[in-house]
């Protein structure tokens, strides 16, 4: 069978109105991702846009009756995850390590209460210990 699906584009964080300053703070300012224009027609709708390193992208998006997430999340990655647990301890952002995924990474939340998970990730699926693709 062809493969359907070319790749990820990009993930959606839901967040309570109002929310896109301390987007800015916490994903552009602390966590150093640029911020995207929206399309014009969704402006109107509130939230915030970045982007990643990779291409892909990560959307603040705006939701009523907000909830904050705190088992289902995005895992970003990182290369030196000392140097990125030293850089949000130095903004306030407490992070808590785990390795039983048998990689180095930290959980944290965003300001709105919504878990992130940040791994110190090889290049490549190939390189990770433990981990293969299934046949």
């Amino acid at each position: 069978m062809a493969l359907l699906i070319a790749g990820l584009d990009h993930v959606q964080i839901e967040a309570p109105a109002g929310c896109e300053e301390q987007a800015r703070a916490f994903f552009g300012a602390v966590l150093g991702l640029p911020e995207l224009e929206k399309p014009p027609a969704l402006r109107a709708r509130g939230g915030v846009w970045f982007a990643l390193p990779d291409g892909r992208q990560l959307h603040i998006g705006v939701t009523p009756d907000f909830v904050p997430r705190t088992r289902g999340h995005p895992a970003l990655r990182c290369a030196d995850l000392a140097a990125f647990v030293a850089h949000c301890g130095a903004h306030g952002v407490p992070c808590r390590p785990d390795t039983e995924a048998g990689v180095p990474r930290v959980f944290l939340a965003d300001p709105f209460g919504n878990r992130l998970e940040v791994v110190q990730h090889p290049a490549s699926v190939s390189e990770a210990p433990g981990l293969r693709v299934r046949p």
